[in-house]
């Protein structure tokens, strides 16, 4: 992993670039409190192959990126539903990824949001829309659902299971704890690939403990968004949602895809919360496809 970092006023944003250079700009934005680490290199492969030029980065509070350590611990659930920020806002979230296009001398992207990173992507779209080519949502919830609507989309059980996990004492306790919870969150449609999970709990590892750092995710989810409807979004968009999300329920997809005009929904048969590797070939032709239908296949200057 080679770290770079592009910088938000004070904040210092890591970020990596994957490969794939002279392709199409592509910027991945990861999940709650996870770093860039958890991305899988064959997803990436793909990715390149389909044409693109792939970066990712660590939000705040994640990965190498900036820490608010010094700020009010707020549980991640209870996050949600707070009207003043805790740390900051989903808008300096959203910048941050402006900041990331602006070290790459990249004026627009194409992005991927998982989890979280979905539902930055949505936002992205809605404060830069010249900045955005395309945005592709996955597993995510609707920008529009705030406060108590976000319920109707969240799996209640497994978010307070989750959050009652110990914070391991050591790293191989990390590793077991991350595997076991990439095992909660994989697809029941096909094996658990635990060499990828383990992979990918190393690297984090290597760069931060955030998978289990609850008041990272608190002043994550507690970043409240002031910004408009997914209705005024006029980047061409695709939502992908495993119809075994463990997590966020497949209504959250369908009423982020009704929102946003002209959206293409996908929802994937024996998916959970994850993109299994059986299926990397065929979300990247997915990606592939949005980006032809979004501009000219020869229009591709940065």
């Amino acid at each position: 992993m080679v770290t770079r970092y592009a910088h938000n006023g004070q904040v210092r944003i890591a970020y990596e670039d994957l490969g794939g250079a002279g392709g199409e700009p592509f910027l991945l934005v990861m999940g709650l409190g996870a770093s860039r680490a958890w991305w899988p290199a064959g997803f990436v492969a793909a990715l390149v192959e389909a044409g693109f030029h792939v970066v990712s980065y660590d939000q705040r509070d994640a990965g190498e990126s900036t820490h608010f350590t010094d700020h009010e611990q707020v549980h991640p659930f209870v996050g949600l539903f707070r009207r003043r920020p805790v740390a900051y806002t989903a808008e300096d979230m959203t910048d941050d990824a402006v900041a990331v296009l602006d070290a790459m001398g990249w004026d627009t992207a194409h992005l991927f949001g998982h989890s979280l990173g979905g539902l930055l992507t949505q936002r992205f779209a809605l404060r830069h829309p010249d900045r955005a080519r395309t945005i592709t949502v996955s597993g995510a919830m609707p920008s529009d659902a705030r406060g108590l609507a976000q319920l109707r989309h969240v799996r209640l059980g497994f978010v307070l299971r989750a959050s009652r996990l110990a914070t391991p004492e050591d790293d191989e306790g990390h590793v077991a704890a991350g595997v076991a919870l990439a095992r909660r969150i994989s697809s029941p449609g096909y094996a658990f690939d635990e060499t990828t999970a383990r992979t990918a709990v190393r690297r984090e590892l290597a760069i931060s403990h955030g998978l289990h750092d609850a008041g990272a995710q608190g002043r994550q989810t507690g970043a409240p968004w002031s910004g408009g409807r997914l209705a005024a979004v006029r980047t061409p968009t695709l939502v992908l949602h495993g119809e075994q999300d463990p997590v966020v329920r497949p209504s959250a997809a369908r009423a982020t895809a009704a929102a946003i005009p002209g959206a293409r929904l996908v929802l994937l048969p024996g998916v959970g919360h994850d993109l299994p590797r059986e299926l990397w070939p065929r979300v990247a032709g997915e990606i592939r496809a949005l980006a032809d239908r979004a501009a000219p296949p020869a229009a591709t200057g940065r």
